[in-house]
């Protein structure tokens, strides 16, 4: 029998805490080299955005980002230490970018590519996206997933770009 996460209960004050220290922690890391890749990746503001905010302008639940901005620190040594893909999604997304001084949606490829790892007895996935003709970068860390009726493991709701 699979164990079930357990209940995740905190205060206001203390996500307001964990979530400044993330803030701060995230604006230290920069690029990190990928040995599966050979190359860095960005730990750019989207990837920050995206910890909080499920899509544009709309915010994650506060215990859904509790738990990714917990275990954020995770994330580097995840990339770092990266030998093997476990995962890629490719598809075609609109995404915002800036054109003639103001925010177009593009109907643009994008490509995630899925790192998993158990470090400090924690079992994380780390998502790298990257827009065609783009850098790679940090998108997101994902906590203990679930298993399925099959207990088969579920990486993702079907859409990377909201989970």
């Amino acid at each position: 029998m699979e164990e079930q996460p357990q209940k995740l209960e905190f205060t206001d004050t203390e996500f307001e805490k964990i979530r400044g220290e993330a803030e701060t922690l995230y604006k230290t890391f920069g690029a990190v080299h990928c040995p599966y890749f050979g190359e860095k990746i960005n730990f750019n503001t989207d990837g920050l955005e995206h910890l909080k905010f499920k899509s544009w302008n709309r915010a994650r639940s506060k215990s859904d980002q509790f738990m990714r901005l917990k275990l954020l620190r995770l994330a580097p040594e995840t990339i770092l230490n990266s030998k093997t893909l476990q995962g890629v999604f490719e598809d075609k997304l609109f995404v915002r970018k800036k054109k003639n001084k103001r925010w177009e949606k593009i109907l643009t490829d994008v490509t995630y590519y899925e790192f998993v790892a158990v470090l400090e007895r924690k079992r994380v996935k780390v998502i790298v996206k990257q827009v065609l003709g783009g850098e790679k970068f940090f998108w997101t860390l994902i906590p203990y997933w679930r298993t399925n009726d099959l207990h088969k493991r579920v990486l993702h709701d079907g859409n990377p770009e909201l989970d």
